[in-house]
Formats: structure tokens, sequence, C-alpha cells
């Protein structure tokens, strides 16, 4: 009977309506691989305990307040809510200490190397070397050897300006683009804690799909 049980998972939200930007994606994308979507929202946080969900979802967002990891702010940081941030923190620690699975896409990836202590480029292009417009369009990543995905050469969507600099504790890269940009990350010895710096909830593939299938097959 496992194969028919559908897993709950929370995906985080801001405290404004509108947080995460084209939720539907993110939802559909769950309920296509099997599983149940919840947002959760900070308020509803207290009323709630990480063992009515078998996984997490961080989804795209804005910037991460750069005290976070010691730097201080550039003009081109946009903050995220900084309320959205800190629920997002206590999630992943109820989450992970409960060793449950987590997938963060985009800001969610940010999150994630943060929370382990990693930091971040602010801006790409002025920080990095190299050709790709990451803000806009379509680039290629290669994607090597992992637990999760094929390897090979994928094409993405992109719409980021911040990228991992200093990856977190017990964090492992596992795509590039082409300007050396870390796409990808998991960590070391967990079940399924996994970042992609696209936004695979937006795409029609194949190697969207295999992602949030081995996501829900991980909280099952």
């Amino acid at each position: 009977m496992k194969e028919y049980f559908r897993p709950a998972i929370a995906i985080s939200s801001g405290a404004v309506s509108g947080s995460p930007g084209r939720a539907e994606c993110y939802e559909e994308c769950i309920v296509r691989a099997g599983g149940v979507a919840k947002f959760l929202r900070p308020a509803e946080w207290a009323e709630c305990r990480s063992g009515l969900y078998d996984g997490l979802l961080v989804p795209g967002g804005k910037d991460l307040d750069p005290c976070l990891y010691g730097e201080p702010l550039s003009p081109a940081t946009a903050l995220e809510d900084p309320e959205r941030t800190r629920f997002e923190f206590s999630l992943l620690r109820a989450i992970m200490g409960e060793r449950k699975p987590v997938l963060g896409i985009c800001y969610g990836m940010q999150l994630i190397n943060v929370f382990l202590d990693g930091s971040l480029f602010q801006d790409i292009p002025p920080m990095t070397r190299g050709g790709i417009d990451h803000r806009a369009g379509i680039h290629s990543i290669h994607i090597r050897d992992n637990p999760y995905l094929k390897q090979g050469e994928y094409e993405v969507n992109s719409s980021h300006h911040q990228a991992v600099r200093r990856m977190g504790k017990g964090l492992k890269p596992w795509a590039y683009s082409d300007d050396g940009i870390i796409e990808g990350l998991y960590c070391q010895g967990h079940s399924f804690l996994v970042g992609v710096q696209w936004h695979p909830e937006r795409m029609k593939s194949s190697l969207t799909d295999d992602l949030f299938r081995r996501f829900i097959d991980a909280c099952r």
C-alpha cells in the first residue's frame, strides 16, 4: 500500500498574500508527483507541528539579509520579509531535526545554504566573471554525479541575481552553469536535502518530473 500514500508537503510562504509568486505552479508539481501541498504562513506555524508533514518545499522569493552571513547590505539586494526568513529557519530546523526531506528552489536553495553557515554572491555580475545573464532567460547547466538526477547537460530557466558563494556545512554542489555558478546542491548524509537555483515548477520537462518525483518518493 506504500505506493498509494500521498505525502503531505509543507510549502513555506510569506506573511502577505501573493507570496510565493505563481504558487499554483508549486502545487501542481507536488500533486502531479503524487503528494498533497499545504501552504504555510508564519502565523500558522504556532498552531502546527512538523509531525503533520512528510516534507518541506522552500520556494522562490526575494533576497536574504546578508547580515545572516556576516556581510553588509549591497545596493543591489532586495530584501525578503524578515518574518518569512525567520519562519523558514524555524521550519528547516524542525523538519531537518526529524530527518525529513527538503527541496529548496532558487531563494529556497540559497536559504538552505545560509542556514547551514554558507554565504552568497549578493549580485552576480560585478562579483563574478562570465557572460551569462542569470536574471532572465534560459541557459545550460551541467549536472554531475549525485544521488538523485541523471548526469548530463540540460537547459533551464533562470531568474536570479544572487548565488551560492561559500558552501554551507555538509553541502555538496552537483550542478553548474557555464560560468561556474552553482546551480544545484545536496546535503551529504541526509535522506533528501536538495536545492536547485532554477525554477523547475515553471518548466515542463523530464528534469522537472524527475526532481519532483524523487522528492515525493523520499517523503513516502
